[in-house]
């Protein structure tokens, strides 16, 4: 069970995910979005229970046709679609930079994120190779190697970001 506090912290998170999966750029096969780093930064503000559970909400919003995803776009079909993979690794990045972030290291966050990247980046590859019947080779030159730097000053950034938010939030007075 969640407390009432708890529970708008993680509707907060979710509309964080949904206003970052809205700023896109149609660049490679699969657009450029701030999607990972709202999914990292929940994990990293809300912890495991609470970050897992507001990504879970954020595709369940999505699966039943609200317009969170990318595009302004939502359905199962989304899900299903070329991109699915990507969306199915949140859970996990989610779960990765909480458990990163309880560390209390930056160099642990770091290797956490990184590997919460890997993941999603690799599930997302698979999942887009499988449904465009296309070989591993060519959809990780379409949609994990053009991401691979985008997606590490995305993870920078989330440390830098959330580390500021958790002071700030410590300075008043305020737990998440």
């Amino acid at each position: 069970m969640f407390t009432t506090r708890e529970l708008c912290f993680i509707g907060i998170f979710v509309a964080v995910i949904t206003v970052c999966a809205w700023i896109n750029i149609p660049v490679f096969a699969v657009p450029f979005t701030l999607q990972t780093f709202a999914v990292f930064l929940t994990g990293v503000m809300l912890g495991a229970k609470k970050g897992v559970t507001a990504v879970l909400v954020y595709i369940l919003l999505g699966a039943v046709g609200v317009p969170v995803f990318t595009q302004f776009r939502g359905g199962m079909g989304v899900i299903f679609g070329a991109t699915g993979g990507f969306i199915w690794a949140f859970p996990i990045m989610a779960f990765l930079a909480a458990i990163g972030d309880k560390l209390r290291s930056v160099g642990f966050l770091f290797l956490f994120l990184f590997v919460g990247m890997i993941v999603n980046l690799s599930l997302g590859m698979l999942w887009f190779a499988v449904f465009t019947q296309s070989t591993l080779h060519s959809a990780f030159l379409a949609v994990f190697l053009p991401f691979i730097l985008l997606e590490i000053l995305k993870i920078i950034v989330v440390i830098i970001v959330g580390k500021s938010i958790k002071i700030a939030l410590a300075k008043a007075r305020i737990v998440v």
